[in-house]
């Protein structure tokens, strides 16, 4: 695991990096950021850091400048979407296919950018679909309009939308029994939190293998 920091127009980013252990061969990067609410400490992201290495992928974290700055509230998606379009020459210059991906408003900057920018596919985690009870808010335009292969993984309890309320499109989508916005699974659930996790991680996994050989 090893860091860089990256100066955007929106401040310095930070790219924490989780290679392929020595003797397997990275064949694509990940590059995952977090949402509005947590950093890069949550437990859905730091699941996929140590899952998808062993399977030859190269996942880089990204921290946001408004993260590294230190301060509590996210800028505006403009603000996002320029670091983060700042910071991709950082994760591409390995010349691997980068795969980009967030959860929550870093899923939405994921979709937001893809086409622009080459991303090989997008990873959306809990995308908020919709504020929560604002169906009528809807987001679906741009998860539609990332225009590269796309798995959204989504609680099934999420309160900025359930899968059953997501769109016909051409995407893929995983769900997470009982999860919530943060993959948390309450008590009286059927599976346990590990289990949760395990979902997504064996899900993610099948999926950008899948990625890595097209």
């Amino acid at each position: 695991m090893q860091s860089e920091i990256v100066d955007t127009p929106a401040g310095d980013a930070r790219i924490t990096w989780h290679p392929p252990k020595k003797g397997t061969a990275a064949r694509l990067v990940l590059a995952v950021s977090h949402g509005a609410g947590g950093g890069i400490e949550v437990r859905d992201l730091q699941a996929l850091a140590a899952a998808l290495p062993p399977l030859g992928v190269s996942v880089a974290l990204v921290e946001q400048p408004w993260r590294v700055a230190g301060k509590k509230l996210a800028p505006a998606p403009k603000t996002l979407d320029t670091g983060w379009r700042a910071l991709w020459p950082a994760l591409a210059k390995r010349g691997l296919p980068v795969v980009a991906g967030g959860r929550s408003a870093g899923a939405r900057v994921a979709c937001r950018t893809a086409r622009e920018l080459g991303a090989h596919a997008v990873l959306a985690l809990s995308f908020p679909l919709h504020p929560p009870g604002r169906p009528e808010k809807s987001r679906a335009d741009e998860l539609l309009g990332a225009e590269v292969p796309t798995l959204v993984v989504q609680g099934g309890n999420d309160p900025f939308g359930k899968p059953a309320e997501f769109p016909e499109g051409d995407y893929e989508l995983l769900e997470v029994p009982y999860g919530d916005h943060s993959f948390t699974v309450p008590k009286r659930a059927t599976i346990t939190q590990d289990e949760a996790l395990t979902v997504l991680t064996d899900g993610v996994g099948k999926w950008i293998r899948s990625q890595s050989e097209r």
